[in-house]
């Protein structure tokens, strides 16, 4: 059979390949694989110890492989002798049911079994900041309402430019670059594709845009909220449902006032319902709660929801219908697992088509400034910990996303939670001493 990884470095003079996947952390693994041994590789994987990772596994367990999908093959733009290949993980012949790729392509298998082909884009948001991690990398970049700022993206041309040149490069057809609403901070928008594409290509564009940036000089944050009087990092999901061609969306009813098909509610019912416990997915960190729950930003506006709520083309609430047969979703943030990020969407999602769920009344009011009109809308969750334990009591996605993976990933939450609790921080300091 025909080597496809060895017939792409052959093709494209790659000298390497970086057998990749995604740990339930969202953090990066990869082996750095000669070409001349990838097609040797190409069905058994490449080798790993599953404890050296945040996965859910001992010293004693055996090896785990990372097995490689050739279709997902990307020629590095600013390396050109690598490529990175996405791979899915196995251990004693069987897949590792909590890894995150394989989690999100159950979910997707289930889509498909219940007749939907579901598409999705990602917006998401980092900061250019510098090497140690104290501050914006700009210093010119002062600007109270700094969005859109033609002058601060301009001063940034050399390292944006190239990551879009990179993406038009791999006919990812991206359409548009801005500086975002904090200093320093920036957004980059591509075509949206199937559910698995986009996730992989998440992926990969927070290693690109790491890795460019640091070419440069820079660093690349995600992190949900590096600055506390700026607005965070955002990593908003827009998200349809197409019949298995491919070629209608199930959730575009023209009849409707917002284009919205009654599947497409059910849909959003069921994110809604499901809302507080994906949060534990959607912002995993203790640094997310910093971002959802802040208080006013510098340019007068977090653009970060905090209440379970839903409108029109309002960004001020958890989910916005920006067109018709489409949704955005806006609770997520720039430390989501790419792959988890997908899966716990449809999980939701799938689940409110399922039991036809409502989304409740639509609300046409700026939450930001008229929340508490909004009388008996449920909060989204303060903590990391509240979030954890919401997903723990919700039986119906841990069952959707799997056990196995449920159970990994609250362990190693609830460690870091621990983790945290265990710091001594200087406001105590400040605050306790004389107690």
């Amino acid at each position: 059979m025909t080597s496809k990884l060895a017939a792409f470095a052959k093709e494209r003079d790659i000298k390497y390949f970086l057998f990749n996947f995604t740990d339930l952390r969202g953090v990066q693994r990869s082996k750095l694989v000669p070409a001349a041994a990838a097609a040797g590789m190409e069905e058994d994987g490449a080798g790993f110890a599953g404890f050296a990772t945040y996965l859910d596994l001992s010293p004693a367990d055996p090896d785990m492989f990372a097995v490689p999908d050739p279709d997902t093959a990307i020629q590095l733009p600013w390396k050109p002798e690598v490529a990175w290949v996405a791979g899915d993980l196995w251990m004693d012949g069987q897949p590792i049911e909590q890894a995150p790729r394989r989690v999100l392509k159950r979910m997707i298998e289930r889509a498909n079994a219940e007749g939907f082909h579901p598409k999705s884009g990602v917006e998401a948001e980092f900061h250019l900041i510098s090497q140690d991690g104290s501050e914006i990398h700009d210093s010119l970049d002062t600007a109270e309402k700094p969005c859109y700022d033609q002058s601060a993206v301009m001063r940034r041309y050399d390292v944006i430019s190239e990551i879009c040149d990179a993406m038009l490069h791999l006919g990812w057809e991206p359409y548009q670059n801005d500086h975002e609403d904090s200093n320093g901070q920036f957004e980059m928008n591509w075509g949206f594709d199937d559910c698995l594409v986009t996730a992989d290509r998440h992926a990969f564009f927070k290693f690109m845009v790491r890795s460019i940036a640091e070419k440069h000089g820079m660093r690349a944050t995600f992190m949900p909220k590096p600055f506390m009087h700026l607005t965070g990092n955002g990593c908003h999901v827009h998200l349809s449902l197409w019949n298995k061609s491919g070629s209608a969306n199930m959730l575009d009813d023209s009849s409707d006032e917002l284009g919205l098909s009654e599947k497409a509610y059910h849909f959003m019912g069921g994110v809604l319902h499901h809302a507080q416990a994906m949060c534990a997915i959607t912002n995993p960190t203790v640094n997310s709660y910093k971002r959802i729950n802040a208080p006013v930003t510098a340019s007068g506006a977090t653009w970060s929801p905090n209440s379970v709520t839903w409108a029109g083309n309002n960004r001020t609430h958890m989910i916005r219908i920006p067109d018709p047969g489409r949704f955005e979703f806006r609770q997520a943030d720039g430390a989501a697992n790419p792959y988890l990020l997908q899966a716990v969407k449809l999980a939701a999602g799938l689940e409110g088509i399922a039991n036809q769920r409502e989304p409740g009344k639509r609300l046409d009011i700026n939450m930001y400034t008229e929340g508490h009109k909004a009388r008996g809308a449920r909060r989204l969750p303060l903590y990391l910990i509240d979030a954890i334990r919401a997903f723990e009591r919700n039986k119906a996605l841990r069952a959707a996303l799997g056990e196995d993976f449920s159970k990994a990933y609250i362990k190693m939450k609830m460690q870091e939670w621990d983790d945290y609790s265990h710091q001594l921080t200087e406001w105590e300091r400040q605050h306790t001493l004389d107690c």
